[in-house]
């Protein structure tokens, strides 16, 4: 693949341009220190084993996760690749949230999120930037990624050190001696971890320890039961809004319409009339009540019917559908292409279409929900954070006070999908509670949370091909008008970073994440890719797997055009392409024979579709047909997945299902209108989400690999809805080419 966007080169010269800002990052890069300490503290009885291990004197092993917990299950993957390392039993292995420090920096995620500003940036600048602001990032299935290879090493070094302290006591070589659920051993002898601990912090660990080899007492690769599963089932995992601190009050909010606003009206004497009622916090865009109980302090709200001016921008769905189609006149952005297309389109006849999706919801179970206690100028948060970092200094801003002043405690959220990477709600907090004077627990109502989510862009896909004389697909170029996601992303939350700043300032047109996924898994010796910047006037976010959601959309149902174009069956005609992609073909060949495939003949309802992304590939089979109701009836769904090595299959299992399940909720109507720079939706129930009833059956192969582990959290979300749309023109006989397919039907 060539890239034809230029990527200026970052060095002194480009860092001077602005004046005292680039001096001041010359400067910074050679001061900035290349080693962190470990910042994990003991309880009494427990020993330290750098950044990420501690062992009690009772034989007890906590592993340190920096990384959200949202239900992906880090909680039990993290610390099984430590556990495997160490030897050690899992009945004895806990875990617990990591402090901030620079040492769980996440640069993998960073440069997923945030490439717009960081491609031009060179990547041994990225990762030292990503790792001295400390970006611990749970986003773009990096987890197991990004930190096995340092859980290995610190699970190895652990390891050694007890084989040493052992060693140390029976007189032997620290080499003859191994670890296995819990002990150390050698021969007949064996001493727990526990009463080895202290003694074993003592050693010194080799710089490259020796990771464990073989399959024998081997943790990795386990369907190991969940860590965090008990503490859920007793109801004793703590969440957002289970926090409970001394003298505490609880705030509901309300925020003005999307654009430029402002509050200009509220029913004060009607909010007072509430029982509980406390107190009224205003700000510019947003009015907040305080009281004794979560319920009071909403309906203090509803009392006060707050007015906001309303923006001078109008957006509704008919100006999103004007914003997208208006891309398009624009000459766009070259983001990818190989070959040389324009000959090979030059007085060729072409197949050309269109495809459209519409604004999607994060719609977690758990709303926006945050903590805030403020006291001798130290602001201190509990919330669900994708980004704790980046929460702790919108806060401080929030609050006027240094980074230092704020201690983040990250609870386990009730959901993600990249919602809980914003820190609107921790800003908002931080004020209440400086204000108010007590701590203070702000929760917003569900309405709030869909009017102002950081939706998945609405966009649109124009695409066209050319088909050789042997039915194949010659050329290829897609036209994709989408919001600058990566932009919002980057200005929003890493507002004020100069690297940032000079990241996007040199990229010029075009976000590379706004058409990721985009370029065709296929043997196309010539196509392009192309961004045409849409200005639709909503507020966008990350969401579970990004452009990924729309661009798989776009590309696999029109190769399922193509291949009826030229009179071929979809999985033959995908199989011909895909000579070079050997671990995606597998995938498509063991979904269509796991799933009874047909041929996707005209009257079978069945659809199929495969992707690669984060390193993983998966196809999926769908069998769905209309109702008599006028509804998407999902029967059945059928998934081979090689994501390389697995840690634990049980949690790539419940990923897969679970990711199925958020892509055809997607698919079907989780999305959402606009009308008066307001979102449509205000609660769950309109939002048709799939029900146990309404659930089709899944199967989930995954595919035995030996390759590097790729990410499991976003990989069935992609190809769910171009498997349906396909499964419903075998069905039907009708294209569908707009996402929710409710849309099309309607």
């Amino acid at each position: 693949m060539v890239n034809p966007r230029p990527t200026p080169k970052l060095n002194r010269r480009t860092l001077l341009i602005g004046g005292g800002v680039g001096v001041g990052l010359v400067v910074a890069w050679g001061v900035w220190p290349r080693t962190y300490l470990p910042n994990l503290t003991a309880a009494p009885g427990e020993t330290l084993f750098g950044a990420w291990i501690k062992i009690g004197t009772d034989g007890h092993v906590s592993v340190a996760v920096p990384q959200c917990e949202e239900g992906q299950g880090v909680y039990t993957a993290l610390p099984q690749i430590v556990a495997d390392e160490l030897g050690a039993v899992w009945t004895s292995v806990g875990v617990e949230p990591a402090p901030l420090n620079p040492l769980y920096a996440n640069p993998l995620a960073a440069d997923a999120l945030f490439e717009m500003a960081l491609g031009p940036i060179p990547e041994r600048i990225r990762r030292n930037w990503a790792t001295r602001n400390g970006l611990t990032l749970t986003a773009a299935s990096t987890s197991i990624r990004n930190f096995e290879g340092q859980l290995r090493h610190a699970g190895a070094a652990a390891r050694v050190l007890l084989c040493k302290a052992a060693a140390r006591r029976w007189g032997v070589a620290w080499e003859s001696c191994e670890t296995v659920n819990g002990f150390v051993t050698q021969g007949r002898q064996r001493l727990g971890f526990g009463a080895l601990a202290a003694e074993a912090a003592d050693e010194q660990a080799p710089d490259d320890p020796p990771l464990r080899s073989g399959d024998q007492n081997r943790l990795y690769g386990q369907s190991l039961p969940r860590l965090d599963a008990p503490s859920k089932v007793d109801g004793s995992a703590n969440f957002a809004a289970d926090i409970r601190l001394p003298n505490m009050v609880h705030a509901s909010i309300r925020m003005g319409p999307t654009g430029d606003t402002e509050l200009v009206r509220i029913d004060r004497p009607a909010a007072d009339r509430i029982p509980g009622m406390l107190a009224v916090v205003t700000a510019k865009d947003w009015v907040a009540s305080v009281a004794d109980n979560w319920w009071a302090a909403d309906r203090a709200l509803d009392a006060m019917r707050p007015r906001f001016r309303t923006p001078v921008e109008v957006v509704n769905d008919d100006t999103i559908e004007a914003a997208l189609s208006a891309a398009f006149e624009g000459p766009g952005a070259r983001i990818a292409r190989e070959g040389d297309l324009s000959a090979q389109f030059r007085g060729a006849r072409v197949v050309a279409a269109e495809y459209r999706v519409g604004l999607a919801l994060h719609a977690t179970l758990e709303p926006m929900s945050c903590t805030a206690a403020f006291a001798d100028g130290r602001l201190s948060l509990w919330l669900p954070t994708q980004a704790p970092g980046l929460a702790r200094a919108a806060a401080a801003r929030a609050a006027g006070v240094s980074e230092a002043s704020v201690t983040i405690h990250p609870t386990m959220a009730g959901g993600g999908f990249g919602a809980k990477l914003e820190h609107e709600v921790a800003a908002q907090a931080a004020i209440l509670a400086k204000q108010i004077g007590r701590p203070v627990q702000l929760t917003w109502p569900r309405g709030e949370d869909f009017r102002h989510d950081r939706f998945r862009p609405a966009a649109a896909g124009r695409m066209t091909a050319r088909l050789d004389p042997r039915g194949r697909v010659s050329g290829w170029l897609a036209k994709i008008a989408a919001p600058e996601t990566g932009r919002e992303l980057a200005e929003r939350l890493l507002a004020g970073d100069a690297i940032a700043a000079t990241g996007l300032r040199l990229g010029g047109s075009g976000d590379p994440s706004a058409v990721a996924g985009a370029e065709p898994a296929y043997g196309i010796a010539d196509y392009a890719i192309d961004h045409h910047p849409a200005a639709i006037g909503v507020p966008t976010g990350y969401w579970r797997s990004g452009a990924h959601s729309y661009t798989c959309f776009f590309n696999e149902s029109f190769v399922d055009e193509l291949a009826h174009v030229a009179g071929q069956e979809a999985v033959s005609f995908r199989m011909a392409m895909l000579g070079g992609k050997p671990r995606l073909a597998r995938c498509l060949q063991v979904a269509a024979q796991l799933g009874g495939w047909q041929g996707g003949q005209s009257g079978s309802g069945q659809g199929i579709a495969c992707h690669s992304v984060r390193g993983s590939h998966i196809a999926v089979m769908a069998e769905a047909q209309i109702t008599s109701d006028r509804r998407v009836k999902v029967e059945r769904l059928v998934a081979a997945v090689d994501c390389g090595r697995v840690v634990n299959p049980d949690l790539v299992t419940q990923q897969i299902e679970g990711g199925l399940i958020f892509g055809m909720a997607a698919a079907l109507g989780c999305s959402t209108g606009f009308s008066e720079n307001v979102s449509d939706i205000r609660e769950l129930s309109q939002l048709l989400l799939p029900t146990l009833g309404t659930t089709p059956d899944i199967t989930v192969e995954i595919i035995p690999s030996v390759a590097e582990p790729g990410g499991v959290s976003e990989l069935a979300v992609p190809p769910v809805a171009p498997a349906i749309a396909n499964a419903l023109q075998a069905a039907t006989g009708v294209r569908f080419r707009r996402l929710p397919l409710l849309s099309d039907i309607e």
